[in-house]
């Protein structure tokens, strides 16, 4: 079992105030506070994150593409009470406005699907991006179910907290401008963006913006020519440092995706001030970022973003200098294929003992590689480009090693 990281809104909140961005902390109030003090501070909001603490009911799976369940949860505790929003949530425009994040916290990966323990404990962030899912929103928190039911197993809902606070877009644009000619992000699960029908798994400053963009205006009352704004960003922006890694996530129903998790930090350069509006745009998006996340699938648990580098704490609760990317949310998928390639590499050895030297662990890494991620559902074209072999050698080779594997089963 591995210890994940909480998502440390409050930290966020701190950092924010730090940088000048202003963030009123006392909305981070639990589901019984708010019974006491009213729901009126959701009055007009078009952005705000909660946070769900949970525990397991009775030991359960679910697969490793569980977000899945999540999405489907959430959209169905919409229909309850307004099937008129939930339609639009599920077939209206093409931004999405919420977002859901993975389950963080310790569960084992067995085969292709997570077990989670009874009694183990979750958190679970969901954000809303506009303001008819903002009131829809305060109205269900006056009366939230008790459990959450997934697939075969239920968790227990033991308490929300407001993770992000309330705001509005025009807060965001009318806010304070920091003088610091940086800022940094903490991308916590797998994100990345698609580019000409491929995923693409680089922090590039043009497709993080354009991510942000799109959903300001999809949901702002004010927008802005996508076009030039972006233009502008490759001129501006650049990235200052960075510590990230390549991953692998399952989403949906269509196997697995490339995504990079990790901290990066950008620079601004002096020639910001010469537009004004774009520079009150950009600090805007900054801010927007925790709440809506990075790239695509953010809807099932992936681009989950922080602002500012996470701090690594060691078992005395003193920092470390550690890598953030040892501490950042692993997916299930990542779990599944290190587990099942360093499976399959040892079965693979075994068939090609005879060949020796550093040949045989080749191949045998290979084979392993195309045969879990085939497990996993992705395409054999996929893993081709991933791994830039031809697809036809792809081919051949997981052939071969499905048939190995069979001829091993069939020994044991």
């Amino acid at each position: 079992m591995t210890k994940v990281l909480g998502f440390q809104g409050a930290f966020d909140l701190w950092i924010y105030y730090q940088r000048g961005y202003k963030f009123d902390i006392s909305y981070r109030l639990t589901t019984f506070e708010m019974g006491k003090k009213g729901l009126a501070k959701f009055d007009g909001a078009e952005l705000v994150a909660i946070t769900f603490e949970l525990d397991v009911m009775e030991t359960f799976f679910l697969p490793l593409n569980y977000n899945y369940y999540l999405h489907a949860w959430f959209l169905n505790q919409v229909r309850t009470d307004d099937p008129k929003l939930s339609a639009y949530l599920h077939d209206g425009q093409s931004e999405k406005p919420f977002t859901i994040s993975q389950l963080d916290g310790e569960f084992v990966t067995k085969s292709k699907q997570i077990q989670l323990f009874k009694g183990n404990k979750y958190n679970l962030t969901i954000a809303c991006l506009c303001e008819s899912l903002c009131k829809w929103l305060a109205k269900w928190l006056e009366n939230p179910p008790k459990a959450m039911v997934l697939s075969s197993g239920s968790l227990k809902i033991v308490n929300i907290k407001i993770e992000l606070p309330p705001k509005t877009y025009s807060q965001l644009l009318e806010a304070d401008i920091p003088s610091e000619r940086s800022f940094s992000f903490s991308f916590i699960t797998p994100t990345g963006f698609r580019r000409k029908g491929h995923h693409l798994p680089l922090p590039m400053p043009s497709n993080i913006f354009h991510s942000y963009l799109r959903r300001w205006n999809d949901f702002a009352p004010i927008t802005f020519d996508q076009e030039t704004f972006l233009a502008w960003i490759d001129e501006i922006i650049f990235v200052s440092n960075l510590d990230i890694v390549s991953v692998q996530a399952t989403v949906g129903k269509r196997g697995s995706v490339t995504g990079f998790k990790g901290f990066v930090e950008f620079g601004i350069d002096r020639k910001v001030q010469n537009n004004p509006e774009f520079e009150r745009l950009l600090h805007a998006l900054v801010m927007l970022a925790p709440y809506c996340g990075t790239g695509h699938k953010t809807t099932f648990g992936l681009g989950q973003t922080r602002y500012g580098k996470i701090e690594v704490k060691s078992s005395e609760g003193k920092e470390s200098l550690a890598p953030i990317t040892s501490v950042l949310i692993s997916s299930p998928t990542e779990r599944f294929l290190k587990e099942r390639i360093a499976e399959l590499i040892d079965i693979f050895l075994l068939i090609k003992k005879r060949q020796g030297g550093d040949r045989a662990k080749q191949t045998a890494l290979t084979w392993a590689t195309i045969l879990a991620r085939r497990e996993t559902g992705d395409s054999l074209q996929a893993i081709a480009e991933h791994l830039q072999i031809p697809y036809l050698t792809v081919k051949s080779y997981s052939k071969l090693a499905r048939r190995a594997l069979k001829e091993t089963e069939k020994k044991i």
